[in-house]
């Protein structure tokens, strides 16, 4: 099942502006569509197209970049391999999981200055540095990062929300009513149980129970520590993953190593947190020291949180201590009634519709005066010179000191201040008030 994917756009621009002379290197977790999205470009795009999956190749095609002086043999080694003709610049080379194969990588710099044809790369989850000690990076090749589907890519496949009337509510500045906004969070909390995995959406819509779809993602859970294993055979990197949605449970202002692992950080850990970036596994939110100055000048590399990638993954690791997740904890789920503050649930979920604008994540904490405690704004996000301060609320809009706080102590630098809850969208005394659906047009 193929789905309509906005990254789509994104290889559209690249292959009218830039493809003649770079290559384009789909990255992100595995799982999320890299291989689905460049196969149905190359098809819908291409009169023809080779697709070298570097997981599943056999040694006769990997032999043809053994030598890749004379391109004229290499490419007609590589049409007689694969019994596919290509058409000079009407043709595309898909190299599927590059990582596994740095010799093809490197020879990009080769193929496209040569610019007969086109190539998109795709590498996933294992971090593409580990393999690539011993070549040259080709400088032609652009980088476009693949997330998970987000909400409105959902409602694309789902019919679930027309986002185009949600649009129109928000720059109208009123809310949809109470029982609408009540039917919209709902179709949200699918999205959120469900996720954006390719393959947990198409068992969604195939009609797949919560918990079949459940199965469906602790496999992926299961793949992605595979390859941490890979990388990491101590289990810890595997045990920094499956932390992250304890951690943000308790509200603390920086993601714990100790805690994750249960022994005292050391030089390694920070290896092992640069791999678990680098996967696209996570999305880091780092503490920025002075919002008065640009957002990635000040970020505190010490401090930071992590966030799951995909918030459907994100609800199946709340519940990987027992051996599945039942439909029940989904129906509860859906109803908005589980018995717990979900503040951090959907604290994730916020976080990936930001990333997902491809911004980078920022949060700011400072101390309260007189005391040990300390004030948090859960996000931050540049617009313009300025910034707009961002609180998460799980239900009610309850109490948001460290919001007022900040637009006080900033107020030469704050935009606009947000508070996103599940509410139906309202403004009071200098702050808006909006639902969880309206993130993506703020950001």
């Amino acid at each position: 099942m193929y789905f309509k994917r906005k990254v789509y756009d994104k290889l559209l621009n690249w292959k009218r502006n830039y493809a003649d002379k770079y290559a384009v290197l789909l990255e992100g977790a595995r799982r999320v569509g890299k291989s689905t999205i460049a196969e149905q470009f190359a098809k819908k795009e291409y009169e023809s197209y080779i697709l070298i999956d570097f997981a599943n190749v056999s040694k006769r095609v990997l032999d043809c970049f053994d030598d890749i002086s004379n391109l004229n043999i290499f490419f007609l080694r590589l049409q007689t391999e694969t019994g596919i003709n290509l058409v000079p610049h009407k043709s595309l080379v898909i190299f599927d999981e590059v990582q596994l194969f740095p010799k093809a990588r490197q020879a990009i710099k080769h193929l496209a200055a040569d610019g007969r044809y086109h190539y998109i790369e795709t590498g996933s989850l294992i971090s593409i540095k580990k393999n690539v000690a011993d070549i040259l990076i080709p400088s032609e090749e652009m980088k476009i990062q693949v997330f998970p589907m987000d909400f409105e890519e959902f409602s694309w496949a789902t019919k679930a929300v027309n986002y185009e009337i949600l649009k129109q509510v928000y720059d109208s500045g009123i809310g949809l009513g109470q029982a609408v906004n009540r039917k919209v969070m709902r179709d949200l909390r699918i999205y959120m149980a469900v996720g954006g995995m390719p393959q947990a959406v198409e068992a969604y819509i195939s009609g797949k129970n919560f918990a079949e779809i459940d199965a469906v993602k602790r496999n992926i859970i299961k793949l992605y520590e595979d390859d941490f294993k890979k990388l990491d055979k101590s289990g810890k990197l595997s045990a920094m993953y499956k932390s992250i949605p304890a951690q943000l449970s308790k509200g603390i202002k920086r993601f714990s190593v100790s805690q994750a692992v249960g022994s005292r950080k050391s030089t390694k850990d920070d290896e092992r947190i640069f791999d678990l970036i680098d996967s696209k596994a996570v999305l880091p939110a780092y503490n920025t020291t002075d919002p008065r100055v640009t957002l990635a000048a000040t970020k505190d590399l010490s401090s930071y949180k992590l966030y799951v990638a995909d918030t459907g993954i994100f609800v199946t690791l709340m519940f990987i201590d027992r051996p599945n997740t039942e439909n029940e904890i989904y129906m509860k789920l859906l109803s908005d009634k589980l018995p717990a503050n979900l503040g951090y649930l959907y604290e994730n979920l916020v976080a990936q519709m930001i990333a997902a604008d491809g911004r980078e994540l920022y949060y700011h904490t400072w101390q309260k005066r007189g005391s040990t405690h300390y004030y948090e704004v859960d996000f931050l996000i540049s617009a313009g010179a300025k910034v707009n301060a961002i609180e998460v609320k799980s239900s009610g809009v309850g109490k948001h000191e460290s919001l007022t706080e900040f637009q006080k102590k900033y107020s030469k630098t704050v935009k606009e201040t947000i508070v996103f809850s599940q509410k139906d969208r309202f403004d009071e005394n200098g702050i808006k008030f909006l639902p969880f659906y309206l993130a993506p047009f703020v950001v």
